[in-house]
């Protein structure tokens, strides 16, 4: 595979993680502030959502070695009535920008509450069709592997799979900081802590459920298409690189069903935070390799018809 595919992976799967990251993250601070308070709620999101921007530098970065010649970026966008690459391009620019200001917004704490929450909702919508765009890009007729609803049912269960399970993470970063710095503050945190761990890893378990019911269903239909490169692009995907399927799914077993169930099991327990916070890392980090593994089979598999 070359280079360029190499960073259409690391741009799809980091935008994609970061877009669910900030859409979870509103939706924990949301209930958090009506449960526990505007402060509290603050001082358990407000780090995290400034670890969500290196992670959208970081992807549009990366567009750069795709586009090979950064000068030919205007080009790139002059069509966005009629063309999705196109669309994704300003509309990953335009979450870039909208996310920037509402994590200045939030962090200065300038306007209202609901100004920033009426912000952050437009920028969580932004994000939402942004996915949808980067979907929409591999739904070439020509393409059969790629031309399917599992393109774009697969890319929001990455989003919003990577997405909780990093600010999952993130949060118990962020409580193991706090705990530091104000031990005084510990107790409210840890329960909306471990409240918050269990919500996350039981949509990990729906998405990792979705994810294996999808997954054959793909597989099958690429199997029993009678376009030739349908069935080639499931011996790619199958024969080719079964190893890396199975790899793939055991991973993701792993991270967000077996450590996802501890999670929710043990989050109540305090004396077990260090194990919980190394379950919550190691489950986004397998899930995340498997992740960008079930990506490079995706790109993997394009044959094209005729071809």
């Amino acid at each position: 595979m070359e280079l360029k595919e190499w960073s259409l992976i690391i741009f799809t799967i980091v935008m994609q993680m970061a877009i669910g990251s900030f859409v979870i993250l509103g939706g924990v601070h949301y209930f958090a502030t009506r449960r526990n308070g505007m402060a509290e709620a603050d001082r358990m999101a407000d780090r995290s959502l400034l670890a969500i921007g290196p992670l959208v530098v970081l992807a549009l970065l990366v567009t750069l070695l795709h586009l090979g010649n950064p000068l030919n970026a205007p080009r790139a966008i002059s069509n966005f009535g009629s063309s999705w690459l196109s669309r994704e391009i300003i509309l990953a620019g335009t979450f870039s920008v909208l996310g920037a200001v509402f994590a200045f917004m939030q962090w200065r704490k300038i306007g209202s509450m609901n100004v920033r929450r009426v912000v952050g909702l437009v920028v969580a919508l932004v994000g939402l069709v942004l996915v949808y765009a980067m979907a929409m890009i591999y739904q070439l007729p020509t393409v059969p592997a790629w031309n399917s609803p599992a393109t774009v049912i697969t890319f929001f269960i990455t989003t919003f799979l990577l997405g909780a399970l990093a600010i999952g993470a993130a949060f118990v970063a962020n409580f193991t900081y706090l705990r530091g710095k104000k031990p005084d503050k510990a107790n409210v945190q840890y329960t909306m802590l471990a409240t918050t761990l269990r919500w996350l890893a039981l949509m990990a378990i729906v998405l990792l459920g979705l994810h294996f019911v999808v997954i054959p269903l793909y597989l099958a239909t690429l199997a029993i298409n009678p376009e030739p490169a349908a069935v080639a692009s499931a011996n790619v995907i199958v024969g080719q690189n079964g190893l890396l399927l199975a790899v793939r799914l055991v991973l993701l077993f792993l991270g967000a069903g077996v450590f996802a169930v501890f999670v929710y099991k043990n989050a109540a327990s305090e004396a077990k935070l260090r194990v919980l916070g190394s379950m919550a890392y190691l489950a986004f980090a397998l899930v995340l390799i498997s992740e960008i593994m079930g990506r490079y089979l995706f790109y993997a598999s394009m044959v094209r018809v005729g071809i």
